[in-house]
């Protein structure tokens, strides 16, 4: 076994400095609101976003379903869990076309000023749409109406297009961190 380090950042938003745009979605897609009976789907998402990710051999729980589902659970149980912070997409370009889920956002608040994002996950055909700009725009709105005043996250360093996202919606870094992973195979890395 061999151990491999991954640069994380710690980025975070105050509601302060920033004027928010209002979310836009292309034709098409969807929001879902948390339910409890979504929970399912959010996992699915969640696992189709980041199983062959950097984030998945950073955290484990993310290359597998059953993790994703705990992770879901764990999340969702929290009483911190924030529903209002909490999103599904799904794409439906025609009515008579099922629906496809394709995006998820968790929130919770760590206390009455400060909240987390958790897992802004988008699936891979439906990158590049502006779809996760649109889940932290409504999951920050969604922090903004319980009263909290900043929110962070965190994200892999090597993840560069998540990093600029949140860059230009007006997270700026806080800290950099790093996690330590063991491996089996540490040339693989």
């Amino acid at each position: 076994m061999a151990t491999c380090y991954f640069r994380r950042f710690r980025m975070e938003l105050d509601f302060r400095d920033v004027c928010l745009p209002e979310p836009q979605l292309p034709d098409g897609y969807r929001w879902l609101p948390w339910n409890r009976l979504l929970l399912e789907r959010h996992s699915l998402v969640k696992w189709n976003s980041f199983h062959q990710e950097v984030d998945a051999r950073v955290f484990a729980c993310l290359s597998q379903l059953e993790g994703c589902r705990r992770l879901m659970q764990e999340i969702s149980r929290q009483l911190s869990f924030l529903p209002g912070a909490t999103w599904l997409l799904s794409f439906q370009p025609e009515d008579e076309w099922p629906a496809a889920d394709c995006g998820t956002i968790q929130g919770v608040s760590h206390s009455r000023r400060l909240g987390a994002i958790q897992n802004v996950g988008v699936i891979p055909e439906h990158r590049g749409f502006g779809l996760g700009r649109a889940l932290v725009l409504r999951s920050l709105d969604g922090f903004l109406r319980q009263g909290l005043r900043r929110v962070y996250l965190e994200v892999t360093a090597d993840n560069q297009p998540a990093v600029e996202l949140y860059r230009s919606i007006g997270f700026r870094l806080i800290r950099t961190m790093y996690r330590a992973v063991e491996v089996q195979d540490a040339a693989a890395f």
